[in-house]
């Protein structure tokens, strides 16, 4: 008699554990699913006031298009600015720093009321190991987990560099659990003439990036949910 008590409460609570299991799966299909809808939507216009915005700098190129981006934007729009870059990337944020100075002096304020400069682990360096590069996203993912729930962007913007993609993904994440709703504006690189950088198809095609810009219309042609900009260099 025990016995098949025993057995009927384990078979109860075996059908509860799967039954709730089923249960949260759905919530989270059903949310991912608004997520997608809501993010390939047209952005509605939102009340003027300041956004806390995310800025991941690349090496190079990415660099330069960012800051060049970065002089025609409202400034008093997007505030305050994160700037993040790559931890063995050394000039990037110094090139950040002294756009921030600069405007800074202009407006008579200082850096740190605006702006604030951090550094995230890569996921993989140039040349490394494919075996070994899981370690390091691991501990990358570890790392843009922790920045995001930090800073709380409402706006991240990015332009090709690797380090994007693990902010971006916690920030998808984190949109599905409801946890945060970060706008993610992602600028293909002008180099970029025919196919997107790896950064941009992963974001285009799961769809993480709310709105994605191009520099040429052929690249538009090609990927019709990005949007072209005309050249912004």
């Amino acid at each position: 008699m025990d016995k098949s008590n025993g057995c009927s409460f384990s078979s109860i609570f075996s059908i509860a554990v799967f039954s709730s299991a089923i249960f949260v799966v759905s919530l989270i299909l059903v949310r991912l699913l608004y997520v997608l809808y809501r993010s390939s939507r047209p952005l509605s216009k939102r009340a003027s006031k300041p956004v806390s915005t995310l800025i991941i700098l690349g090496s190079g190129g990415h660099t330069a298009e960012m800051l060049n981006l970065l002089v025609v934007l409202q400034k008093d729009r997007f505030n305050p600015r994160f700037y993040i870059a790559a931890a063995t990337d050394n000039m990037s944020l110094q090139k950040a720093q002294l756009l921030e100075n600069s405007l800074a002096a202009e407006n008579a304020t200082r850096v740190t009321d605006t702006a604030q400069f951090m550094k995230i682990y890569r996921s993989r360096e140039v040349g490394q190991s494919y075996i070994t590069s899981v370690w390091t996203t691991l501990v990358a993912m570890v790392h843009a987990l922790w920045l995001m729930i930090k800073i709380r962007p409402e706006v991240i913007l990015c332009n090709g560099p690797g380090t994007c993609i693990p902010l971006c993904a916690i920030a998808f994440i984190f949109k599905v659990l409801g946890i945060r709703w970060s706008l993610i504006f992602y600028v293909e690189s002008i180099a970029r003439v025919r196919r997107l950088s790896l950064s941009g198809l992963l974001l285009y095609k799961l769809r993480m990036a709310d709105q994605l810009f191009v520099q040429w219309p052929q690249l538009q042609r090609q990927y019709p949910r990005a949007t072209y900009v005309g050249r912004l260099m």
